[in-house]
């Protein structure tokens, strides 16, 4: 057995916003389990079967699609159903499976503020590795302060990927990421900063976490939602001059 090292949350309410659209809302979770760290090398090689290493550096230049297929291999070592099936470029998520996954956006900002309304959790020269600590790359897991929830490195060290569209009008199958890394300035390490990339993307000071627990199926599954993907893609007219252009279904796996 491996050691994921899950933390439970039971749950409460975030509130959202997206700057392009000017709207903010309240997203209500159900209660699940969040990794404490990110994901460390030494984690994903054993998960998938690469060249062993003994790190507690958070593993980097893992694109959205590394990140899915570990969560489906985590979830075959342990005997469960993988919480994602992959067809061709597609990805579906089945909430209601007890497998490893991604968390969603909602999920990732309520356990960041772990209670806190603020930009930060806490001085950020204590709780995060940003530009300040000129490092040059991301640091072992755990060794700033811990947040209300008992997490790590949720702001700072490394970007961490989420289940999330950015925004599929403007950015077409572009996934977020959280959460700043360790060159990043203060303005950029803040629990409501969003940024994406391609799902096929890799940085060196982009990782993951990952999340656990099944939840209620429904319209809106922990602040995400298919029918709302849809609805943000829907844009009448041709895209204005500098959003993404079409990709494909979802881009190419990496």
């Amino acid at each position: 057995m491996i050691d994921f090292e899950l933390v439970p949350l039971h749950g409460g309410t975030v509130t959202l916003h997206d700057a392009r659209r000017a709207r903010r809302w309240s997203v209500d979770l159900d209660p699940f389990f969040l990794g404490r760290v990110p994901v460390t090398a030494e984690l994903y090689a054993r998960v998938s079967g690469t060249t062993p290493v003994e790190s507690r550096v958070p593993v980097v230049g893992i694109s959205w699609w590394k990140a899915v297929r570990f969560c489906n291999a985590a979830s075959a070592r342990e005997g469960m159903p993988a919480a994602y099936t992959v067809t061709g470029g597609l990805v579906r998520w089945h909430p209601e499976r007890p497998g490893y996954r991604l968390p969603t956006e909602a999920e990732w900002e309520y356990a960041c503020r772990a209670g806190s309304s603020g930009a930060q959790y806490g001085e950020l020269r204590d709780v995060a590795w940003t530009a300040a600590d000129d490092v040059p790359g991301p640091q072992p897991v755990g060794l700033k302060t811990a947040n209300r929830l008992r997490l790590f490195d949720t702001l700072g060290n490394t970007w961490e990927w989420c289940w999330d569209f950015l925004d599929p009008a403007r950015y077409n199958d572009y996934r977020v990421f959280r959460g700043g890394g360790f060159a990043d300035e203060a303005w950029n390490v803040r629990a409501s900063v969003r940024r994406g990339g391609a799902p096929d993307m890799h940085h060196e000071d982009l990782g993951f976490r990952i999340a656990w627990g099944p939840v209620a199926c429904g319209d809106v599954v922990q602040g995400w939602s298919d029918t709302g993907d849809r609805e943000r893609a829907a844009v009448p007219g041709p895209r204005p001059v500098g959003w993404t252009p079409q990709r494909g279904e979802s881009g190419r796996q990496d």
